[in-house]
């Protein structure tokens, strides 16, 4: 993604999964008057996408969204479509449902459609990009796509994807607490020390603006698994199924208000402090 911008200027919506309800009233509080309509995109991460989109059309309606409209993009609708760009190009937001997140990227990546979500990502302040469970995964340039129980802790346990991209150095795990998911985000941030890991819970979100500045909301805990100063990883020297170490990962937990910096990797007490921290541009 080329861009002189240094920071995105849109704002992302996470949510862990489970009850949505709070993404969605959130969603409709931020969205300007006027910057367009809520374009929910289901097509190619769930069983019934046609039911899926129009449930989530009629859901943010009655919270007071009246432009929300479903837009498909998959094997039947290609992200090259110029009826699908030109509807991204005027969204005020989007909003990707939960399911499978590689059947998401599997017709997002390298489409004109994520060309133009990425541009406006980072040039229009107005803009938000929402999504929940497989949706909030997705957002992060790596994405966690298979490992499970004590096997996530085992080398070859573990597997990780490209994402959309919308945010380098990140990786989110969604349900989180509810299915014990603490050893795969800390692998996974073994083998990519360079990221930050957040777990988000079920009815969990992160509010993440201009790039940098995470909030907290909803009833659970977001973890912050941070490998900035990770020592000792053991990734190169074990085989296949042999358990992984490391030491000095950072962890926080984090609740509904709490804030944290992703480019100074610390937990700030308000978003003016993170401003003041990182010097606002």
């Amino acid at each position: 993604m080329a861009s002189s911008a240094k920071h995105p200027l849109g704002t992302l919506l996470a949510l862990g999964g489970g009850d949505d309800d709070a993404l969605l009233v959130l969603l409709c509080e931020m969205l300007s008057a006027g910057v367009g309509p809520v374009e929910v995109i289901s097509s190619a991460a769930t069983n019934h996408p046609v039911r899926t989109g129009t449930a989530y059309v009629a859901a943010l309606r009655e919270l007071g969204c009246a432009e929300v409209q479903h837009l498909r993009v998959d094997a039947r609708f290609p992200g090259d479509r110029p009826a699908t760009l030109r509807r991204l190009e005027e969204a005020g937001a989007v909003f990707f449902t939960g399911g499978d997140q590689e059947l998401i990227t599997e017709h997002w990546l390298h489409s004109p459609a994520l060309e133009v979500l990425q541009r406006r990502y980072q040039h229009d302040e107005a803009f938000i990009i929402a999504g929940t469970s497989a949706g909030a995964s997705v957002m992060p340039s790596q994405m966690i796509v298979g490992g499970h129980g004590a096997r996530a802790l085992t080398k070859g346990g573990l597997h990780t994807a490209p994402g959309l991209g919308l945010l380098p150095h990140l990786i989110i795990d969604q349900h989180f607490a509810e299915r014990g998911r603490f050893g795969r985000l800390a692998h996974a941030v073994l083998q990519h020390p360079a990221t930050i890991g957040l777990g988000l819970g079920q009815e969990t979100g992160v509010i993440i603006r201009r790039g940098h500045q995470a909030e907290v909301f909803g009833d659970g805990v977001m973890m912050v698994v941070d490998g900035q100063k990770l020592r000792g990883d053991n990734l190169g020297r074990i085989g296949r199924g042999e358990p992984v170490a490391g030491q000095d990962l950072r962890v926080h937990l984090l609740v509904a208000g709490q804030h944290y910096n992703l480019r100074t990797r610390r937990v700030v007490n308000s978003a003016d402090d993170d401003d003041a921290a990182t010097g606002r541009e």
